[in-house]
């Protein structure tokens, strides 16, 4: 993608947010075209996700003077929103790459923060290799089997650090130049390394078989004996961490909102284009039939409901960066998680209810109308909604918040 990846052809950066925006949404546009059918059909949008980063998406983070856009969280999450629209596999493989910045951003080492940010502010993308396969869940560090980590980093015979073991889920390492790996350092801590996503000794396994989000890239990942990339040691300590949980899942909330506005617009053209509507229908014209176009307000009230939790829980989680106080991100992630559970439903709901503005032709395959219920089932499995309404029950009845994922296992910067 550029100089500091492995030498792949690219087009020139663009040098202005404006420049970036026009070329990104021109990369969204074809991206929609052909969703549907690479749905259906199957294949990986490798060239559209380089486009996208020729274009300067995964730039958008990144702080202005280390190449980037440096946009804010409201605006980040908006375009995620309009790149969910376009095709729902978008956000969730730039998620890693999206996370990884938001991690550099807070990094306590100078020399490590810069060295990355910059990478990326000269067009390197980052996939994600966190998540274990369910059979290595257990180990001495977790044996309630609650997310383990087996990958280890050590030294080889030569003194290099290397990196082996295996991870599923590993969305868009497959189209990355670099992996953010999650792994037990040589003292048994949980770090994240950086890796190349294109070494000889690393393994893509294309076995990713959700029935949602298929051109993820989601499956299985080898690691045997990867050496670290110089300075691959990144989000070491928890100070790196803040507010990461939270940021994790809006970037789910923007594709789910993405997907409600798909939804919105592919009724509309559904009955538009519809020739017949059925026996018991007040109108001969389904334009002007009561109960269709009592489906597609239903769909628009989902859809707002899906943008307006999206906005306010990215202003959380902007104003806990701004205050930097503990409280603030213990708000902005009970928000977050309230916002999920309201999402979700009204999500699903309008994914199921679309089929209510056509008869039996819109569960054909050519309609491709199913693909937002099923992706949008997959996204709400990824990070179980069914844990969220207790946890921000918990929080306003007893005050008490989970510890948040991303510190376990990690050390403060305050710690001796």
């Amino acid at each position: 993608m550029t100089a500091v990846d492995n030498g792949r052809p690219t087009r020139r950066q663009p040098e202005t947010l404006e420049e970036a925006l026009v070329r990104i949404r021109a990369v969204l546009a074809e991206l929609a075209r052909d969703a549907a059918t690479r749905d259906l059909l199957g294949g990986h949008p490798y060239e559209l996700v380089q486009a996208l980063a020729d274009a300067g998406f995964g730039r958008l983070r990144v702080p202005a003077d280390h190449g980037g856009f440096d946009v804010s969280l409201p605006e980040l999450f908006e375009l995620l929103a309009e790149a969910g629209q376009a095709d729902s596999n978008i956000p969730q493989i730039w998620r890693g790459h999206f996370t990884t910045i938001e991690i550099l951003r807070q990094e306590a080492d100078d020399t490590v923060r810069s060295t990355w940010l910059r990478a990326i502010g000269a067009g390197a993308v980052f996939g994600n290799a966190q998540s274990e396969p369910a059979a290595f869940a257990a180990s001495e560090q977790d044996p309630a089997g609650w997310g383990g980590t087996r990958t280890r980093v050590r030294a080889d015979a030569r003194g290099t650090r290397v990196v082996s073991g295996e991870k599923f889920y590993s969305t868009g390492a497959r189209f990355a130049d670099y992996i953010r790996a999650a792994v037990l350092d040589e003292s048994g801590n949980r770090i994240f390394v950086v890796v190349s996503a294109r070494h000889p000794k690393v393994t893509h396994v294309d076995d990713w078989d959700g029935i949602g989000q298929r051109q993820t890239g989601s499956g299985t990942t080898i690691f045997d004996d990867v050496p670290v990339e110089p300075l691959g040691d990144v989000g070491r300590y928890r100070e790196s961490l803040r507010g990461l949980d939270s940021f994790v899942q809006i970037v789910h909330l923007a594709n789910l909102a993405g997907i409600a506005r798909s939804l919105v617009t592919e009724t509309v053209d559904l009955v538009r284009a519809r020739a017949r509507t059925s026996l018991h229908a007040l109108s001969p014209d389904a334009t002007q039939d009561p109960e269709v176009l009592g489906v597609v307000g239903t769909l628009h009230a989902r859809r707002l409901t899906a943008d307006s939790l999206l906005r306010h829980a990215a202003e959380r989680l902007e104003a806990a960066h701004r205050s930097g106080a503990e409280a603030d991100y213990t708000r902005a992630y009970q928000d977050t998680s309230a916002a999920q559970v309201a999402v979700i439903e009204a999500v699903l709901d309008a994914a199921t209810t679309a089929f209510n503005a056509g008869g039996s032709s819109t569960v054909r395959n050519g309609v491709h109308l199913d693909r937002h219920w099923r992706n949008a089932r997959t996204l709400a499995s990824h990070n179980p909604v069914v844990y969220k309404p207790r946890i921000v029950g918990d929080y306003l009845v007893n005050a008490i918040t989970p510890v948040p994922g991303y510190y376990r296992d990690r050390p403060s910067t305050g710690d001796s």
